[in-house]
């Protein structure tokens, strides 16, 4: 069944009303997170709030060494691990409303809007009835653990709209051979990857759906040869990405020599998270290598089923445990389906990357991030797999088929607000925490530099420029301190295992001395010293 049972008039009404209801929960949405919240959210607004002021695209905190240029001081050019297109939209809308939070969030929120209204067109494609669009909205809408994120200065709303957006045009490219559908899919893979570094997958998706044989039957290419029918599809949409991608390949070979820092690959062979605040920066693959086989099988087992994993990802984020099912259902049934090609060959390749790969990154947000193009895919099989599970039912079963069909369906999307509300609270509940960083800051010099956990949030809170502590010994302090003038360290209890010992009120050094002890706002101890020059 297709899309074409549907009025273009009644789609136009229905676009209209869910675009309405969906606004007014991103209005909600904005109004229940009061602040970024975390690292990545605190990084994008940050970064947006100085390019919108006049610096640039700069940081003034550092929270990785990986790609840090070799020079000294802060700041440095921004993004050079993280990718640029959240904070570049979110500065466009504080340029027009004002460097502050909530300016920042509503190209967030529009983008949340735009997934919902994506999700309705996809329920429509692959069930052909109002009902199967109107139940994958709903469920993009109310989306489990990704509600309170939405619309934070987090990439999670744009890339999923430009990620999945990639995917149906890449099927749509596919499936009528039109250059303009393979030029939009390279454009929209362009913003993917400008939005995360591993969005670069749907690129390398593209190219080789673009390059799959085609049977000789399609009147597509039947006019000309097939290899050149392909090769042209391809090659515009590797120009159009490319067109898209060069002004960022400019900057950053001005700013760092190279069009792309190459540094974060190395996090594929990271033993350990804090390896990320490495100092010297990097990680060996000769390391990697000589932790064992052992370990690594281990740290790959971890990253498929233990906790945050893979399978706990797929199950509880993308598929909100009672979706899952009916999506497998429908994603079976429509195995040939040329239009879910993309979706499938994404699917299996992110979470290969991000369980094999980048074992130790996947489970602490990379999978979570990149997966939210994946949401209104699974949504909208999961609506069309209602039907699926319910026809076969009814004719078990002497079930009224339609009624069955409208109870399920409410009872779903019952389902699916009732889990977003509860996970919404806790996610406000962690996201608009405690401010102790302020309280710290407002006892340090004017022009201190502090080396923290939490650079971007110490940044975000006070207004100064801060680096991260490193996964390194003591002994570093005073080349940081050479290299980004840092006066001050604040040693809280997640911090790297080298920087133990600072965890002391006993801790004696010639290189820093204590001046205050305070807590969190969980009585936990933070030390704060200086750095002696």
């Amino acid at each position: 069944m297709i899309a074409n049972a549907v009025l273009p008039s009644v789609i136009r009404r229905d676009l209209l009303r869910l675009a309405l209801l969906a606004g007014v929960v991103a209005v909600l949405l904005v109004l229940a997170i009061q602040q970024p919240g975390y690292t990545d959210a605190y990084y994008y607004f940050n970064a947006a709030q100085r390019l919108a002021t006049g610096h640039g695209l700069t940081d003034s905190a550092l929270w990785t060494y990986i790609a840090a240029p070799p020079g000294s001081g802060l700041p440095i050019p921004s993004h050079l691990y993280w990718m640029p297109l959240a904070s570049l939209v979110q500065s466009a809308s504080m340029a027009l409303l004002g460097p502050t939070f909530r300016a920042a969030q509503i190209p967030m929120a529009l983008c949340y809007v735009g997934l919902v209204l994506f999700a309705y067109g996809i329920g429509l494609r692959l069930g052909g009835t109002r009902r199967a669009a109107w139940l994958a909205a709903l469920l993009t809408l109310f989306s489990g653990f990704y509600m309170g994120y939405w619309t934070t200065t987090d990439t999670f709303s744009l890339y999923g709209l430009v990620g999945a957006g990639a995917l149906a045009c890449i099927a749509l490219a596919r499936e009528c051979g039109n250059l303009r559908w393979y030029a939009a899919a390279g454009a929209l893979c362009a913003l993917a990857h400008l939005t995360r570094a591993d969005g670069v997958l749907l690129l390398a998706v593209l190219l080789m759906i673009a390059l799959w044989p085609r049977p000789q039957s399609q009147p597509q290419v039947r006019s000309q040869p097939h290899s050149r029918s392909q090769f042209r599809g391809a090659g515009v949409a590797l120009v159009a990405y490319l067109l898209v991608m060069s002004p960022w390949f400019i900057r950053n070979v001005n700013a760092v020599g190279t069009a792309l820092p190459v540094g974060g690959f190395q996090t594929a062979y990271m033993r350990a998270y804090d390896e990320i605040a490495n100092y010297p920066p990097g990680v060996s693959f000769s390391d990697f290598v000589n932790w064992g086989a052992g370990n690594i099988l281990r740290s790959r087992w971890d990253a498929l089923a233990g906790e945050l994993g893979t399978l706990w990802t797929w199950i509880a984020v993308e598929g909100m445990i009672v979706v899952l099912p009916l999506a497998l259902v429908a994603a079976w049934k429509r195995r040939r389906d040329a239009f879910l090609a993309p979706f499938a060959l994404y699917a299996v390749g992110l979470h290969i990357a991000m369980t094999f790969v980048f074992a130790l990154p996947g489970p602490r947000g990379g999978l979570f991030h990149s997966a939210a193009a994946l949401l209104p895919f699974w949504m909208a099989l999961g609506a069309v797999g209602l039907d699926d599970v319910v026809t076969w039912a009814a004719k078990r079963r002497r079930w009224p088929r339609k009624q069955a069909l409208n109870v399920f369906s409410v009872a779903l999307v019952v389902i699916a607000a009732g889990l977003s509300g509860v996970l919404l609270l806790a996610s406000m509940a962690r996201n608009n925490g405690g401010t102790f960083y302020r309280e710290i800051s407002a006892r340090l010099p004017a022009n201190a530099v502090v080396m923290v956990n939490d650079p971007p949030a110490f940044a975000y809170l006070t207004g100064r420029s801060a680096v991260v502590l490193p996964n390194a010994g003591p002994d570093i302090i005073p080349e940081l301190m050479r290299r980004y003038g840092v006066t001050h360290i604040i040693v809280d209890w997640n911090r790297t295992t080298p920087m133990d010992p600072l965890y002391s009120p006993s801790y004696a050094s010639p290189i820093i001395r204590l001046i205050q002890t305070d807590r969190d706002t969980k009585d936990r101890p933070i030390y704060i010293y200086e750095v002696q020059k």
